[in-house]
């Protein structure tokens, strides 16, 4: 079993670790979770691990020399959160410029390359178990085509798996930051809000700025001021000691305000929306995920038919899909797994070659 280098780089949190591969299954040798803005720079965070698991290229360092408390790698890769040009990569929601050139010759990493978060999350599709996942709609039993991932964390990150007709080939989108288009009077009033309201607004509104963990506070802020409802003081005191987000969806799931309950209803109509937007654009007959941190915490909502319902709402395409499978990703390392699984594939298809 060949051993990878792999990472989930994300702006909230960035997962590393030395994960085994034999086939689509997976073993995680080591692994450690950071806080990204506790580090200046990726390399620092990677120093860390590296000294911490003691990992060594397996391509640079004879066998027979190495002590055998060493992890030996054959291939890093690592999926992150914003657009990949060749070897480089600029995050979106962190200062971080990464370089996977410089990073190999830095750390003598053996064939390092980079990979959009959401491409690597669809990578890692194969390595997870039914038990990672939930249907919210069967779509046809024989479904089979292209297939999409949707993911809303700290940002959007959407992705395509092109069907070949052997396999599937993920690709990366940034259809995240595609203009938001509001569908009623209401949806146009969020819009207005998000560009007009406060200097720190933005003029172009992307459905990132709506449907993410900053999306569903901007959401909340709105909704307070167009109900003319401001948050009780045990709310705010809450929101102003933890994550904001993660207190407007536990105060709306345990229904213990009525603005956060509209909010994140709001928030799950419009997630569907954008995942019948994307559906439509990869014409995703196999079917499509939705991943990232948000939506195993509010599977609930996502199951009272919401989310479907919005999903469906696109006209005459609405039959179209109806017969596309609709899951939720349960497990929260499948872009974590996914550059492990790339580099597997790699081996085998060009075992002396970088993407």
């Amino acid at each position: 079993m060949n051993q990878y280098l792999s990472a989930d780089i994300g702006g909230t949190n960035t997962r590393l670790a030395v994960i085994g591969v034999n086939g689509t299954d997976i073993s995680v040798i080591h692994g450690i979770d950071y806080r990204s803005r506790d580090y200046a720079t990726f390399e620092e965070l990677l120093s860390d691990f590296l000294s911490r698991t003691k990992c060594l290229s397996s391509t640079h360092i004879p066998a027979d020399v190495l002590n055998h408390d060493k992890t030996l790698i054959s291939r890093a890769a690592f999926g992150i959160a914003g657009p990949v040009q060749g070897a480089v990569a600029q995050t979106t929601n962190l200062p971080w410029r990464i370089n996977a050139d410089s990073l190999q010759q830095q750390f003598g990493l053996p064939h390092c390359f980079l990979l959009n978060d959401l491409e690597a999350t669809a990578y890692g599709i194969p390595a997870l178990s039914e038990k990672d996942l939930v249907s919210l709609q069967s779509g046809e039993s024989d479904a089979c085509g292209n297939t999409a991932v949707i993911a809303a964390g700290t940002g959007l990150g959407e992705a395509g798996l092109y069907w070949d007709g052997k396999r599937h080939c993920p690709f990366a989108t940034e259809g995240g930051h595609a203009s938001f288009c509001p569908s009623d009077e209401m949806e146009l009033a969020l819009l207005r809000h998000l560009q007009l309201h406060r200097q720190r607004r933005h003029q172009h509104v992307s459905w990132e700025r709506v449907v993410s963990g900053r999306g569903l506070i901007g959401m909340h802020e709105f909704l307070c001021l167009y109900r003319n409802a401001p948050a009780p003081q045990w709310l705010a005191e809450e929101m102003r000691a933890g994550d904001t987000a993660a207190v407007i969806a536990k105060a709306a799931l345990f229904e213990s305000d009525e603005v956060c309950v509209e909010t994140l209803n709001w928030f799950v109509r419009l997630y569907g929306a954008e995942a019948g937007n994307l559906a439509l654009k990869i014409l995703s007959r196999g079917g499509i995920y939705i991943g990232g941190g948000i939506a195993p915490k509010i599977l609930p909502l996502l199951q009272t038919g919401a989310f479907i319902d919005a999903f469906l709402d696109k006209g005459p395409m609405r039959g179209l899909l109806e017969a596309m499978p609709v899951k939720v990703i349960l497990n929260d390392r499948a872009a974590l797994f996914g550059p492990a699984l790339r580099a597997a594939q790699l081996d085998i298809d060009a075992p002396n070659v970088s993407p």
